[in-house]
């Protein structure tokens, strides 16, 4: 079983990209799954919307991952509740429009797949406890009782809590990857219990910038230049990253994982 995790798309520049080379990627690593987080995939680098989600699933995503943007444009608050493909982070306060995890069928309709979106506490939006959320989830998406397999998006600031949640998982999930941070960590490997876990696995934007955004204008606005504008994503050629994970079929534990950097500054 093969799993593609691709990290944050940003802007046009991350949307082109893959478009150009998601569904090459899925046929020459032979992909049962894919994820993605979208939730910086409008043109302005903030939030998602309808045509975006749909173009994305058209294209060979299988579920959309978020985190503290998935509710910067208007529409996403009614198309969540009706597309269960769409995640956004399950610690969000009961109430809380759309759903924070879910049970997903591979793309041979062989395998049950459970998909969780979870944010971090430190230095985020307020949210629930991430760590009794995720303790309750665990309960409710067991490995070889309703599912095949589990990935975990961790979507969060600071690494000694991506990597918390990482030896949490390890051995009740197939991987745990961290997004947010939109630069690609290089201590991608698969833990002691056989969780593959990477920190953060970047981004799908142009690295010739500032995590993506337009580097001039992200300078003047840490000089506090009176001509900085809003945050917007850098126009170029962009990187997709992100990983793939060889898991059992047997266990839904990883057996490899490898790092994907394709096109773009990284290469």
């Amino acid at each position: 079983m093969k799993i593609l995790v691709l990290g944050d798309v940003v802007g046009l520049p991350g949307r082109k990209a893959l478009r150009q080379g998601l569904k090459k990627i899925i046929k020459e690593n032979k992909i049962d799954f894919s994820i993605v987080n979208g939730e910086n995939a409008a043109d302005d680098g903030r939030g998602i919307t309808q045509d975006i989600a749909e173009e994305f699933f058209t294209e060979g995503i299988d579920v959309i991952t978020s985190g503290n943007h998935i509710w910067d444009k208007q529409e996403t608050t009614d198309y969540i509740e009706n597309e269960k493909r769409l995640l956004r982070p399950a610690n969000f306060v009961e109430g809380t429009p759309g759903k924070g995890h879910g049970i997903y069928l591979s793309k041979d309709k062989k395998f049950k797949v459970g998909v969780i979106n979870l944010m971090g506490n430190v230095f985020m939006r307020k949210t629930d406890d991430v760590f009794k959320k995720a303790k309750e989830i665990c309960n409710k998406l067991v490995l070889n009782k309703n599912i095949d397999f589990l990935v975990v998006d961790f979507h969060g600031e600071i690494t000694s809590e991506k990597m918390a949640i990482g030896h949490f998982f390890d051995g009740l999930s197939t991987c745990v990857v961290g997004t947010h941070t939109h630069v690609p960590t290089a201590d991608t490997r698969i833990l002691e219990k056989g969780t593959a876990y990477q920190t953060d696995i970047g981004m799908c934007g142009n690295y010739n910038s500032v995590i993506g955004m337009n580097k001039e204008n992200s300078i003047k606005k840490f000089l506090k230049d009176k001509d900085a504008v809003n945050h917007f994503p850098a126009d170029g050629e962009a990187s997709l990253s992100g990983i793939i994970v060889d898991a059992d079929e047997n266990t839904g534990l990883a057996r490899q994982v490898s790092r994907l950097i394709v096109g773009g500054h990284l290469v």
